[in-house]
C-alpha cells in the first residue's frame, strides 16, 4: 500500500456547502463552535477569518470523519490546518483544538484591523517562488505562504503592495490583491502572539500518533506549542513541506476537505503521485 500523508486545509477553502458536512457526519462540532464563537460562523466565513478559520476547522474534521478517520503514514495542515492536523493525530484533545482556533481566527482578526493597514498579494504563475524572496525584500514585504512553484502570497504595509505587484507583472507573473483584513503570517500579526502563547502552552500536548509536518519548519513537529505560536508571525511553507513529505515517502496526498485547493497544489508540486479528495 502507498505511503499516505493526510492534509488539512487553510483559509481559502471553505465552500457553500461545508456546513452541511458537519451537520450530517458531526452536529457536535456545530453546537460546540456556536458557543465558543458565540454564534455560527459558518453564515459568515466569508466576512473574517474569526469567523472562516472554526468553521474551516469543523468541517475539516467533518471530512476525515467521512473517511473512516484514517491515520494515514503523515499529516500535515496549511496555516489553521495544523490544528486539525495535531487534533486528528491525537496531540491535542478536539474541544482544545476547537478553542485554539476559535481564538487564533479571532487574534488574526483583531491584530490585522488594530494595524490598519496591512495586506496581501498572491503572485501567479511560472517561477513565482522562485521570485518570491527578492519582491519581498525590494518592497519591505514578507512571503507569508509558499504554497507552490506558482503560487505565492506577499504579505505586509498596504501602501507597499502596489509597487510589488507592478515589479512582479514585470518579470511576467499575474498579481492579485487579496480580500483580507491584515497582513497575516508576517510582523504585522505580532498583537495575537502573546494571548495565543499562553493558551496553547496551557493545554494538554500529547505525542501524535503518527508524524504531523510542521509548516513553518517543513519538519516533524519538535515544539508544537512553540510552533504554532510561530506560525502567526512566520511563513507557511506549504511547498517546502509537500517535497519533504515526498522525500520522506509519501506517494498518495489525500486532502480531507473542504475544497480542492491542497489538492491543486500537490498537483503544481509533485509529479507521479497519488490524489485523493474526500
Amino acid at each position: 500500500m502507498s505511503t499516505t500523508a493526510i492534509l488539512f486545509p487553510g483559509q481559502g477553502s471553505q465552500t457553500p456547502e461545508m456546513r452541511d458536512l458537519v451537520a450530517d457526519l458531526r452536529p457536535d462540532l456545530l453546537e460546540q463552535v456556536a458557543e465558543i464563537v458565540g454564534e455560527d460562523p459558518f453564515a459568515k466565513a466569508d466576512e473574517g477569518t474569526n469567523y472562516a478559520q472554526p468553521a474551516i476547522f469543523c468541517a475539516s474534521l467533518a471530512g476525515w470523519e467521512s473517511l473512516g478517520r484514517p491515520d494515514g503514514d503523515f499529516m500535515a495542515g496549511h496555516s489553521l490546518g495544523e490544528l486539525a492536523a495535531l487534533v486528528a493525530a491525537g496531540a491535542l484533545q478536539e474541544r482544545d483544538g476547537l478553542e485554539l482556533v476559535s481564538l487564533r481566527g479571532r487574534l488574526m482578526q483583531e491584530s490585522g484591523e488594530k494595524a490598519g493597514d496591512g495586506g496581501m498579494l498572491a503572485l501567479v504563475g511560472k517561477g513565482a517562488a522562485d521570485h518570491a524572496a527578492e519582491l519581498a525584500d525590494g518592497h519591505g514585504l514578507s512571503v507569508a505562504n509558499d504554497n507552490s512553484p506558482q503560487q505565492v502570497v506577499l504579505s505586509g504595509a498596504r501602501d507597499a503592495l502596489p509597487g510589488a505587484a507592478a515589479a512582479a507583472e514585470e518579470l511576467g507573473l499575474r498579481a492579485i490583491d487579496l480580500p483580507v483584513s491584515g497582513a497575516f503570517h508576517s510582523p504585522m500579526m505580532r498583537d495575537a502572539v502573546p494571548e495565543f502563547e499562553k493558551a496553547v502552552k496551557n493545554v494538554k500536548i500529547s505525542e501524535p500518533r503518527v508524524k504531523v509536518l510542521s509548516a513553518v519548519t517543513a519538519a516533524p513537529f519538535d515544539d508544537i506549542a512553540a510552533q504554532l505560536t510561530a506560525a502567526l508571525t512566520n511563513p507557511v511553507r506549504w511547498r517546502e513541506t509537500l517535497l519533504a513529505l515526498h522525500e520522506l515517502g509519501a506517494e498518495r496526498f489525500v486532502e480531507v476537505g473542504p475544497g480542492r485547493v491542497l489538492t491543486g497544489l500537490v498537483k503544481r508540486t509533485l509529479r507521479d503521485v497519488e490524489l485523493v479528495s474526500a
